[in-house]
C-alpha cells in the first residue's frame, strides 16, 4: 500500500473514533435527546469501505450507523446536527442517531428495528440492475441480523435476481447482552451459511483496515465483473455498551479476558503503530485537522435552530 493511501486510512479512522468519543463525552450535558449506538473499536470496516465506495453507489445501515454515513461521504455537521435534533441535521431533526438519511449522497437510511434495511438495500440493488447501472448497494448490519427472517428473504432474493448488492456484516460477537454462543448454533459459520444460499462470502479480521480494504475492493472488483452479489463478514468489537455513552464492563456480561484481548487488538492504535518516525510530523498535522473539523461540526450543531411544528410533515417517506 502506498503512502498516501495510508493516511487516507489513518485520517478516516482517527476521525471516525473522536468523533464517536466527543459525542459519548457531550451526552452528559442531555442535550442530544436520542440514544446512540457508538462504534468505538470498530472503525477499521467504515475506514476502508469510505476509500473503495463510489458517489453513486447506495448504502444503507442499521442503529449503528455514524460511521458507515461518514464513510459515505456524509456531512458530519449534518450528523452531528441530527443528533441534537436540529433541523439543519441530515434527516431535518426528525430521525436521530439511528434515523440517519442523505439522498445528497445516497445514503438511503438506517433503522433502529434489527435487519429491517437489509431489503431496502435489495431492492435498490435491484434497482441498478433494472437500469442498467454499474453501481453498486452496500448493505450494513451486525451479526444479529442473520437471526432474522428478512435477511434470508434478501440474500436468497440476491442470489437468484443476481444483483449488485454488497451485504457487509460487521460481527461484534454481542446482540445488546446476549453473546453469539447463546443465539447460533455452535460452530456455524455464517459465511459458509449464506454461500450455501447461492452468494459468494468473504470473511475478514475486521480490525486490520488493510485486511479490510482488500476485501473491499475484492468484493467490488467481483461484483463488477461477475454481476452476482457478494457477502462479506468483518469480526470485531466494540468498546462501549451496546446502545449509550458509557462502558458497561461491570455488567460482566462479556468475561474480562475477552474485553482485554480485543482492546489489544485495537485497530486504530495497532494501525499507528505502523508509522515510522518520519510520517509522525504528518501524523501531527492529522490530529489537528480532525480536532477542528469535530469542533466547528458541535459548534455548528449547537447553533443551529430546531425543527418547526410546520416541518413535521416534510420529507416524510413511505
Amino acid at each position: 500500500m502506498n503512502s498516501n493511501l495510508n493516511f487516507k486510512l489513518y485520517y478516516k479512522m482517527k476521525l471516525f473514533r473522536e468523533v464517536e468519543l466527543k459525542i459519548a463525552m457531550e451526552y452528559s450535558s442531555r442535550k442530544m435527546r436520542c440514544p446512540v449506538h457508538l462504534s468505538v473499536g470498530q472503525e477499521a470496516v467504515s475506514a476502508a469501505f469510505s476509500q473503495i465506495v463510489r458517489k453513486n453507489d447506495y448504502a444503507v445501515s442499521s442503529h449503528r450507523p455514524h460511521l458507515h454515513y461518514l464513510g459515505k461521504g456524509g456531512n458530519l455537521k449534518r450528523m452531528i446536527s441530527e443528533i441534537y435534533g436540529k433541523k439543519t441535521g441530515c434527516s431535518s431533526g426528525k430521525g436521530g442517531s439511528m434515523h440517519l438519511i442523505d439522498t445528497s449522497v445516497n445514503f438511503m437510511g438506517s433503522s433502529a428495528i434489527v435487519a429491517n434495511s437489509i431489503p431496502i438495500g435489495t431492492g435498490l440493488a435491484l434497482s441498478l440492475k433494472l437500469k442498467n447501472k454499474i453501481n453498486v448497494s452496500y448493505i450494513f448490519f451486525g451479526e444479529g441480523a442473520l437471526e432474522q427472517g428478512v435477511f434470508y428473504e434478501s440474500v436468497n432474493f440476491a442470489a437468484v435476481k443476481k444483483i449488485p448488492a454488497i451485504f457487509v456484516c460487521e460481527n461484534n460477537l454481542y446482540s445488546v447482552y446476549t453473546s453469539l454462543k447463546d443465539r447460533q448454533p455452535e460452530k456455524r459459520k455464517n459465511s459458509k451459511m449464506v454461500e450455501a444460499i447461492g452468494i459468494k462470502s468473504f470473511t475478514c479480521n475486521g480490525n486490520n483496515v488493510f485486511e479490510c480494504y482488500k476485501i473491499f475492493n475484492k468484493a467490488k472488483q467481483y461484483v463488477s465483473k461477475e454481476k452476482k452479489p457478494v457477502f462479506l463478514e468483518f469480526f470485531t468489537y466494540r468498546h462501549y455498551e451496546h446502545c449509550g455513552p458509557n462502558k458497561d464492563d461491570n455488567l460482566n456480561y462479556r468475561p474480562k479476558n475477552e474485553i482485554n484481548s480485543w482492546l489489544k487488538k485495537d485497530p486504530l492504535k495497532n494501525f499507528t503503530n505502523n508509522f515510522t518516525n518520519a510520517h509522525k510530523q504528518k501524523i501531527k498535522i492529522l490530529d489537528k485537522e480532525i480536532q477542528k473539523k469535530i469542533k466547528d461540526a458541535f459548534e455548528y450543531a449547537k447553533k443551529s435552530p430546531k425543527p418547526k411544528l410546520s416541518d413535521l410533515r416534510k420529507d416524510i417517506y413511505a
